[in-house]
């Protein structure tokens, strides 16, 4: 029953979209219809996109008000702690979205391994396509100069890798103390998911890095037109 769940209603429609795209707009471009996918995907989950993005501004918030009462209740740990509630009642976070979000691209990650592992050849195209699609011929799974489908490439690996890094780095510009655990957070993911990464198909890296990006492009209009507003001065004892 999962098996033909999966393969129907998962892998065989992302075969076809991938298809597609590559035929109407990738300009028969493997990669390109990746990029594509993936945008079009991105922009389907925009809606849990912009939910998370809300649920991070709420956050920032949070922790300045409690930043504020910790100053304001020094002196007074009950104080303290009730003042944390009341301000955890009033900014309701959940990780809903970002967890739904994460989780659907981690599905659309491992069928596009599958579909890679599985190869693109003639014969299994014409088993998987649906009728309105066309048959595309030999694929041209070349992007940018690069093989798309080779194994252990450690230059798409490193872009991502570094990409990821200076990510988390301009998003922790603004602190002044690094706590250990940050810092190493730091360093240790982007080596993790360029390890990660080298061990899979070159395609792998071309998801990641377009999704980044667009969730980084996200973050910035987010913070462009709809800023952090300053916080209220927490009431004193």
């Amino acid at each position: 029953m999962f098996s033909y769940i999966w393969y129907y209603f998962l892998y065989q429609p992302l075969f076809n979209a991938l298809i597609w795209i590559y035929q109407n707009i990738a300009h028969q471009n493997l990669g390109w219809a990746v990029v594509w996918l993936t945008i079009f995907l991105r922009i389907i989950l925009l809606p849990l996109t912009i939910i998370s993005e809300r649920d991070a501004l709420r956050q920032e918030k949070v922790e300045a008000e409690a930043k504020k009462a910790a100053m304001a209740f020094k002196n007074d740990p009950v104080a303290q702690n009730e003042e944390l509630r009341k301000i955890m009642r009033r900014n309701r976070i959940s990780p809903w979205a970002k967890t739904l979000t994460l989780g659907i691209q981690l599905l659309v990650l491992i069928l596009l391994y599958q579909v890679f592992i599985r190869g693109i050849t003639g014969e299994k195209i014409i088993k998987l396509l649906y009728p309105w699609v066309d048959f595309p011929g030999k694929i041209n799974a070349t992007f940018l100069g690069f093989d798309i489908g080779r194994w252990h490439d450690s230059l798409w690996a490193g872009i991502a890798a570094l990409y990821l890094f200076v990510s988390i780095l301009l998003g922790n510009i603004k602190n002044k103390h690094w706590e250990a655990s940050r810092a190493t957070f730091l360093f240790v993911f982007p080596l993790f998911t360029f390890f990660a990464l080298w061990l899979l198909p070159m395609v792998k890296s071309i998801f990641i890095l377009t999704t980044m990006m667009f969730s980084d492009t996200i973050h910035l209009l987010r913070i462009l037109f709809f800023p952090a507003k300053p916080t209220e001065t927490a009431p004193k004892k």
